[in-house]
């Protein structure tokens, strides 16, 4: 709901592409993708920067424009903030990089499809061709949880393509988020004799999915992403023995090799280059990622990477008023 009724309203298009890079997926997932596109008020989106913004699990990016309840849609929070002068303004994309296993951590895989690469190479393009928007050095990527990992990872992997990016909440650290679900999730495969392809046969059919059971969902995404196995059903492996849950080495290593911490060691230089980097995350958050972000940002520090870090005084769920810090914080850096 807008805050304020005379605030000037920008236009949101609802555009559709056909990423030719998902043809053949494994998952089987659709190549049409809407992505919806906020240009601000008074503006076509011509010379604007460019902001993308990568949602969370269960989620796709027109779900941030939808309307919202006792809150702001993001296309709402532009407006305001716009309006307000308290950021210049931009052209912000919304894509649908949504998959049959509930989500995305929006990098290459060969069990999910090559979406870093959708992102980079069709979905931005097609958007800049579209409004004569950002082009290098004007781009920005944020998200949450496992939009800000995708924020994260896109900023060390394509430092090149991307001039800046906001992590909130993001996927860092994975023995503290990952390691703690795996009981849990070798319980619920226990019901389907330890099957993935059980399971998934049982949740596609519910009437009305278990939340638990989209949370072993989240795990399953999770293995497609950091170790996929394209010879295993919908590409999956775990990293841990079905029945013991002991820890496979080959595979964890597999994970950690996508953990922003691991990825910072290889690609810390190009973090140099970006125009603006913010990260935040809850102090009480749930799935303990406030513990990893701390180690990023000593991390940064100790490499003299700049960036902004902040913590506040919440959780992991209902954040997206964090966005009036990063958002302000990213265009105004692009727009320099």
């Amino acid at each position: 709901m807008r805050k304020a009724h005379d605030t000037p309203r920008g236009t949101l298009h609802r555009l559709v592409l056909d990423c030719r890079l998902l043809d053949g997926n494994l998952q089987g997932d659709p190549t049409e993708r809407e992505v919806h596109v906020y240009v601000p008020a008074g503006h076509d989106g011509a010379g604007l920067p460019l902001l993308v913004d990568i949602v969370g699990y269960t989620a796709g990016g027109p779900a941030h424009t939808n309307w919202r309840a006792f809150g702001e849609n993001v296309p709402e929070r532009l407006d305001r903030l716009i309006a307000a002068g308290e950021m210049p303004p931009v052209v912000v994309a919304f894509p649908d990089c949504f998959t049959r296993l509930g989500g995305n951590q929006y990098v290459n895989s060969a069990a999910l499809g090559p979406w870093m690469d959708v992102i980079c190479q069709e979905m931005v393009p097609f958007v800049e061709r579209q409004f004569g928007c950002g082009g290098p050095g004007r781009r920005g990527i944020f998200g949450k949880s496992s939009g800000g990992y995708g924020a994260m990872a896109h900023a060390l992997l394509r430092p090149d393509f991307w001039a800046a990016a906001a992590c909130h909440s993001g996927d860092v650290a994975f023995e503290w988020c990952y390691l703690p679900e795996f009981p849990g999730v070798l319980r619920a495969l226990a019901k389907h004799d330890l099957g993935i392809e059980g399971f998934m046969r049982k949740f596609e059919s519910a009437r009305k999915p278990d939340g638990k059971d989209t949370h072993v969902l989240m795990m399953l995404c999770m293995a497609a992403t950091y170790d996929p196995d394209p010879k295993a059903y919908l590409g999956i492996r775990l990293p841990v023995d079905l029945e013991t849950c002991e820890i496979i080495p080959e595979r964890w290593a597999a994970w950690l090799d996508w953990d922003p911490l691991m990825l910072l060691e290889k690609h810390a230089d190009g973090l140099r280059d970006l125009k603006a980097l913010y990260i935040d995350c809850g102090d009480r958050d749930q799935y303990n990622l406030v513990y990893g972000a701390r180690r990023l940002h000593r991390r940064l520090e100790a490499l003299g990477i700049k960036h902004r870090y902040e913590e506040f005084p919440d959780d992991h769920s209902g954040v997206d008023y964090r966005m009036d810090e990063s958002l302000p914080f990213l265009a105004k850096a692009l727009s320099a």
